[in-house]
């Protein structure tokens, strides 16, 4: 497994197992990766760029697809972890990472895809600035690698 943590914008989360997210293969259903992926996106928010933040200078992240690939089934008892980060910013996108981990085996990978969208308009606009400075300044810490 690889150790994430040095990512940007990394978070990590413990991801439970309810009874409602085994479907009749018992094994969890692909729409609880999801809402373990909004999970994710939401505590990175939270941790580096609070949503609440957003709200008051008018825009909000909007996600514009998701793609998950399944690599091993996830069992009612196991005790996946989750791991996700900012992989790029573009002018206007931006795209984020994340693995489900089973012990010591990742179990899924993910990608998701977005824009900040001005609340009053709904439409795009450049990433804001000091998102980009703070993603640019882990690119300098972690030697030009981000």
């Amino acid at each position: 497994m690889t150790d994430y943590a040095d990512r940007p914008f990394y978070v990590q989360l413990a991801l439970p197992v309810r009874g409602y997210d085994i479907d009749f293969a018992h094994i969890v259903s692909n729409i609880v990766y999801v809402r373990w992926l909004e999970d994710l996106r939401t505590a990175m928010l939270d941790q580096y760029f609070p949503l609440d933040q957003q709200v008051a200078n008018n825009y909000v992240p909007v996600v514009m697809s998701t793609h998950i690939e399944y690599k091993k089934p996830i069992a009612m008892f196991d005790q996946p972890i989750g791991h996700m980060w900012i992989k790029s910013f573009e002018k206007v996108k931006w795209i984020n990472e994340a693995a489900i981990v089973v012990g010591s085996t990742v179990v899924a990978r993910a990608t998701q895809t977005g824009v900040f969208v001005r609340l009053d308009s709904k439409r795009p606009i450049p990433l804001p600035a000091e998102l980009r400075r703070r993603f640019e300044e882990h690119g300098r810490a972690a030697g030009g690698e981000s």
